[in-house]
C-alpha cells in the first residue's frame, strides 16, 4: 500500500514533532537538571534545547518518508 505524502499532512507531522520535541526536552531537562538548577529553570533550557536535534530527526525522517512514500 502506497501513500503519497502530501504537503499538508508533512506540515503537520513536522508540527507535531516539534511540538513533541519541546515537551521531551522539558521532560528531559526537569528529570536531569532539576535538583540542581530548579525545576522551572531546568524545563526552561530543555523545551529550548530538546528542540535542536528532535526538529532535525523529524525533519530528516519525513524526507525519506516521502522518498520512499
Amino acid at each position: 500500500m502506497s501513500v503519497s505524502l502530501s504537503p499538508a499532512i508533512f506540515a503537520l507531522s513536522l508540527c507535531l514533532g516539534v511540538i513533541a520535541s519541546v515537551a521531551g526536552g522539558m521532560v528531559g531537562g526537569v528529570i536531569v537538571g532539576g535538583k540542581v538548577l530548579g525545576k522551572e529553570l531546568a524545563a526552561l533550557l530543555g523545551g529550548f534545547y530538546g528542540p535542536l536535534a528532535g526538529v532535525a530527526g523529524v525533519f530528516a525522517g519525513l524526507l525519506v518518508l516521502s522518498m520512499i512514500g
